[in-house]
């Protein structure tokens, strides 16, 4: 039987709220993520939750509840929206607990563990995210407000598609391990999930767990600059492009609050 470790002590939970928000909020947000920490096996390092109101009059759905916890290293993130707080928490329960869930199914994976048939597979678009709403932000209003730059992660497209989805993102920019090549991977109907990168090389990529299909399309080359006229016209969530100067894979997208977002590699 392969060896199961002790669940240990969860740290503090870290609570950000509103004042505006409805007595008990916090409170019950920190008891429904516990409950779910209970079940966790691997060292809980890091908790916190957000919990938020739109001040924008026309959202449908106001109320926002995010959490994020680091499970011996790896990330687990939900982030949710709805008509009332209550709700909100509840739904950001439940997306929580599919992301551990799909933690704990990575690690027994890396222990050779067979998993229960049907058990939290990679099942694309079986659920629903509850996700915020994007602020609809006229495109001659919209400026790049966040600009993150970090070192690529060097993972197969397994690990990738495993870390995006433990997020709850929409795509993930890495370098892809086989080939050494900057790509971003992301959701696709009714495949599952599709993979870009700066120069395409999909024979060398091997066999993947999760239904995967490769674009045979190299990044294009872009100014970030085009890369917002792209996304406007296309009206796509985000745009995969090789930046003009550096020949590096760089992703533009749209941030909930309208406005744009641009991921770098760190030379």
């Amino acid at each position: 039987m392969a060896h199961r470790p002790m669940p240990t002590q969860t740290p503090g939970i870290q609570v950000e709220a509103q004042s505006d928000l409805p007595p008990g909020s916090a409170e019950l947000a920190r008891g429904k993520v516990l409950t779910l920490l209970d079940e966790v096996r691997e060292p809980v390092l890091f908790v916190r939750i957000r919990l938020t109101r739109s001040n924008n009059p026309a959202t449908e759905r106001p109320y926002l509840a995010q959490a994020n916890v680091d499970v011996n290293g790896r990330a687990a993130r939900a982030h949710v929206a709805s008509e009332t707080m209550p709700e909100a928490i509840d739904l950001m329960q439940d997306r929580l607990s599919l992301q551990l869930a799909r933690l704990r199914r990575h690690w027994e994976t890396l222990r050779g563990e067979m998993p229960a048939a049907g058990e939290h597979g990679w099942r694309h678009g079986a659920e629903p995210t509850h996700r915020p709403d994007h602020f609809p932000r006229p495109a001659e209003e919209r400026e790049v407000i966040r600009h993150k730059s970090f070192s690529l992660a060097r993972e197969t497209p397994d690990e990738a598609v495993f870390e995006m989805d433990g997020m709850d993102y929409g795509f993930h920019l890495f370098t892809e391990l086989a080939t050494g090549e900057d790509s971003v991977v992301y959701r696709a109907a009714p495949t599952g999930y599709r993979l870009a990168q700066v120069h395409p090389q999909p024979e060398k990529i091997g066999t993947t767990a999760v239904p995967l299909t490769v674009s045979p399309a190299p990044a294009p080359r872009l100014t970030v600059a085009t890369a917002k006229t792209r996304m406007d016209t296309l009206g796509q969530p985000f745009v995969f492009f090789a930046d003009e100067v550096t020949r590096r894979g760089n992703v533009l997208y749209h941030r909930y609050d309208g406005h744009y977002g641009l991921i770098t590699p760190a030379e």
